[in-house]
């Protein structure tokens, strides 16, 4: 059975969740339980830590798992390799400190930079040759520099609001931007490349719909060239020759605006459909 690891709490848990069920895999359905088998599916789920998920894949233990690129990056395991983006979870992790004091990342060295990722921002500053001094903390960080344990801070980062209130300003390049990935282990196991498939179809039905339409035979090209669709649209024959029905997958985001142009181009019975799974 291949075996997978799913976060079991924290901000990517129910949406990975979410995600293998749409993918046809029957998880846990009580948040306590921490091993689920799916003997349909032939795999295993176990729930942990999204901090620990690298390292037990890494090492070998488990499979495969669900986790986030900073995670995985901050965990530092060799035997851990991203497969696949997964679409959700999306952060951005930046350097903060007091106004004024920091312009580039060169200010940075021999300061000490607090962080709940040291794992990472070691990474990343070691790459470009500049040496802190780490404050690991768990949890925000915000107020390392108030409080006089750090000089500056690195963590992650959306509107940079709270950065703001704790009197921080972010300077330098992003660390990185990460989202929730598919990660595997030291080997190739039985099984992978079938959990990659069903959750790129699950990618594929969250950006994608079907549009079906009527329209005059002779305006194809038009249409067409409003909607291509993934690789080129279904055209059917209806019961009057100089109409044609046409079924085509179209990006989610837009469209409306597509079914504008088409009416406008002269389609009609504009129809919309929901993708529940897909394999392209």
């Amino acid at each position: 059975m291949l075996r997978i690891a799913v976060p079991n709490k924290g901000s990517l848990a129910d949406t990975a969740s979410e995600m293998l069920s749409e993918a046809g895999y029957t998880g846990r359905r009580d948040p306590k339980d921490l091993h689920v088998i799916d003997p349909a599916n032939e795999v295993e789920f176990f729930y942990l830590r999204p901090r620990d998920i690298a390292t037990y894949v890494g090492s070998g233990a488990l499979d495969v798992g669900l986790t986030g690129r900073d995670l995985l990056l901050d965990a530092r395991m060799p035997g851990a390799r991203e497969i696949e983006a997964l679409g959700f979870g999306d952060s951005t992790f930046r350097f903060a400190g007091p106004p004024g004091r920091f312009t580039e990342l060169a200010d940075l060295e021999g300061t000490r930079v607090a962080t709940a990722y040291p794992g990472l921002v070691d990474g990343f500053l070691d790459e470009r040759g500049i040496a802190v001094d780490l404050v690991p903390l768990d949890g925000a960080v915000e107020s390392a520099v108030q409080l006089g344990v750090a000089d500056a801070v690195a963590d992650v980062v959306s509107t940079g609001t709270t950065l703001r209130q704790a009197g921080l300003e972010i300077f330098g390049p992003a660390l990185l931007h990460s989202e929730a990935v598919l990660i595997a282990g030291p080997r190739d196991a039985e099984g992978t490349d079938t959990l990659l498939r069903r959750l790129r179809g699950v990618l594929v039905a969250r950006r994608y719909v079907l549009i079906d339409y009527d329209l005059p035979a002779r305006l194809v090209d038009d249409a067409v060239a409003v909607a291509p669709g993934i690789e080129s649209p279904t055209i059917s024959p209806l019961r009057d020759p100089e109409w044609v029905a046409v079924r085509v997958m179209s990006p989610r985001r837009g469209v409306n605006q597509v079914m504008d142009a088409l009416y406008a181009i002269g389609a009609r019975a504009i129809l919309v459909t929901e993708i529940h799974a897909a394999r392209l």
